[in-house]
Order: C-alpha cells, then structure tokens, then sequence
C-alpha cells in the first residue's frame, strides 16, 4: 500500500537545523498561582526557501524482469544437461543438450519457426540471425550484409561459428535447423529447470523457464494514485543496507486486486483499498545480490520551487481553528499552511512570514 507525502499531521521527525540552548517553559494562565504544568526543551530552525516535493512511498520486493519460456522444437530424445537455476545463458550460449546435441541461445524478439539455410526466402529472423553472428565476430571482414537475406556470406559465418564448437571441416554445414537454437528477447537467466536431466522431451516440452538478467522492482500502487504515476517516471528505491539509488517505471499494470476480505458475506470491495502491479527497473550496486529482498520505493508526483518553508514540528493549533508559530523572540504568529512533505518534515507557509525568520519547534 502506498503513503502519501501529504495529509494529516501525526508524528514527525524534525529535520530542521536545530540553535541548541533554548528552554521554553510552558506559560500559565495569567494571574495564575499554579506551577506550569511541563517544561519542553526547543530549539529554533530558520524559515527558508527552497523546492517542495510531494511524494507517494510504496513498498516492493528485488527481482528481475521479464518472464520467458524455452520450449524444445527439436527432435525428440533424452534431455542429457540443463542450465542450472541462478545461471545466466548468453548470447550463443549452451542453454540445454537433448542426446548430447547443444540447443544455442540467441537474441532477438522473433522465435524461431523453421530452418535458417541458403536459399530459404527472405524474413525478419534472417536479420535477427546475421545481427547475432556479427555480434559473436563470426563475420570479421564484413562480407555480410545485414539484411531479410541469407547469403553465401551468411552461411559462412555459421560456419565460423560451427568452428567454434569444435566441429571438424567436413561436418560444418552453414545452416541452422530448427531446434538447434532458441531466440529469447535477452540472455536468460535460468529460474527453474522444468523437466529432469534424463527425462524423455518430444517437440513442446517446457525445458526452461527464466527471466532476464535485468533487475527490476515489483511494487503494488494504489489505485487511488494511478492518476499522478506515470510510465518513465523516475523514482528513489531504498535497498537494504545500501543508499537509495535511482530507477524508472517501466510498467504499471491495468488489472487491480482489491485486499477487501473475500466470501458471500464481505462487503462490496472498497476501491481505495485496490492496488495495481508496477515494474521499476534499476541497476543495484555490484556484487549485490538481494533476490526477493523487501525494498521501498519513493514517487514524487509534485515538485514546486522557490516555496516558503518551515518544519511541520513549528506549528501549533490556534484557538477556534488554524495554526500559529512561536517566533524564537517568543510571540504568536497566525500562519496559513499550504502542501506537505511528510517525508522531509517540512510545511510550505502561504502567508504569516517570511524568509529569515525563526521559530520555535522541539529540541531533537
């Protein structure tokens, strides 16, 4: 669920610059004989001006993005080895062998669907494959051209790359049959390995399922708050034991899931209590490995500069409604609040003062 960086005050962390020293005791009723009820220790902080952000904190859990699926298209026989979990295949990449025979990862977002070889007719996947070889340096005197086009030089450079195997001259053929490579969007990262080292698989069996090596956070909003968040809006994620660092919504889904009880006899779900899925990517520290580990995500939907500020601890309730400071001198002074930023624990001031001034608020 997400907080808000505006609303009621409740208890809040003074941030302020403090003036140490002061003591202010409270005043009795004039006149009167009895002892002032307590005694508050203050300090002062300097009203300034400076950029009001009002911002929505949700919570989210460290993983990674995407969701993809190896299925074999090859021949059938035994699965003979298997990515491990956690292991991130790349480009050219062994990703599982079936009768010992290696199926290859490449990169590209169109699957593969029939035989890349000479003379085939003309299509993306063409493309997709050259943009692979070129990228393994399997065409280093750019006699390919990358185009819908298998050509001679094409055939070549799968050859190169066959080389790379350790395949013998004689059995190089330049082409690829179907089955022997797996296009995916991005290099996997294995999640589950789905079917057993030595299981039988015929074409449709699900090997492999992962994600990408990417991270991303996952985070439920409100959707009271869908309106003031937006894709491509940049955020502070807070990571355990690390300082915020930055990231981007990359996603915010359209279907909500409302956490009102369920049964005949609950009550109708209550809207503000629905939440849709957000995806933030990010790109953790090195070496940080928090898979699954909770984090919090700070969006600011409102930034204004130039705003008249003081800590929200300096206000105090007026008599008959509204709010008042104490000046460091010690007088009262009617002031009118406008936004809130609860996370800094600043007010901006529309009127009853002015930049320079000081006011009391509790000593931390």
């Amino acid at each position: 669920m997400s907080r808000r960086g505006t609303g009621a005050i409740l208890a809040v962390a003074v941030t302020a610059p403090l003036a140490a020293g002061l003591t202010y005791v409270a005043r009795a009723d004039p006149g009167s004989a009895e002892e002032p009820a307590a005694r508050v220790v203050t300090g002062t902080a300097e009203v300034t001006r400076g950029t009001l952000s009002q911002q929505i904190q949700i919570s989210g859990t460290l993983g990674y993005t995407g969701s993809y699926t190896v299925g074999h298209l090859g021949a059938p026989g035994v699965l003979t080895a298997a990515a491990d979990p956690g292991e991130t295949v790349g480009r050219g990449g062994v990703l599982y062998r079936v009768s010992n025979a290696p199926v290859r990862l490449l990169v590209g977002p169109v699957p593969a669907y029939r035989d890349l070889r000479y003379g085939m007719s003309d299509g993306p996947d063409v493309r997709q494959l050259e943009l692979n070889l070129v990228d393994l340096g399997f065409d280093p005197d750019r006699r390919m051209t990358v185009d819908r086009h298998f050509t001679a030089a094409t055939a070549a450079a799968i050859r190169r790359w066959e080389k790379s195997w350790g395949r013998p001259a004689y059995q190089r053929t330049g082409r690829l049959a179907q089955g022997q490579i797996v296009f995916l969007p991005t290099p996997l990262r294995v999640a589950v390995q789905q079917t057993r080292v030595g299981s039988a698989v015929t074409p449709g069996t699900t090997v492999l399922t992962g994600t990408s090596n990417g991270h991303a956070v996952i985070a439920r909003l409100d959707t009271v708050d869908r309106g003031v968040v937006h894709v491509g809006d940049q955020v502070d994620v807070s990571l355990p034991g690390t300082d915020p660092i930055r990231g981007r919504i990359t996603e915010i889904g359209q279907t909500a899931t409302s956490s009102s009880p369920a049964g005949n006899d609950a009550p109708p779900p209550d809207p503000e209590l629905a939440t849709v899925p957000v995806t933030i990517a990010i790109r953790p520290p090195r070496g940080l490995s928090l898979d699954e580990a909770p984090v919090t995500v700070d969006i600011t939907t409102d930034s204004r500069d130039n705003v008249l500020l003081a800590p929200i601890a300096a206000l105090l309730a007026r008599p008959g409604g509204g709010y008042q400071v104490r000046l460091a001198g010690g007088g009262l002074v009617p002031v009118e609040p406008g936004s809130f930023d609860e996370n800094l624990g600043r007010v901006e001031i529309v009127r009853g003062l002015a930049a320079g001034q000081s006011v009391e608020v509790p000593a931390s």
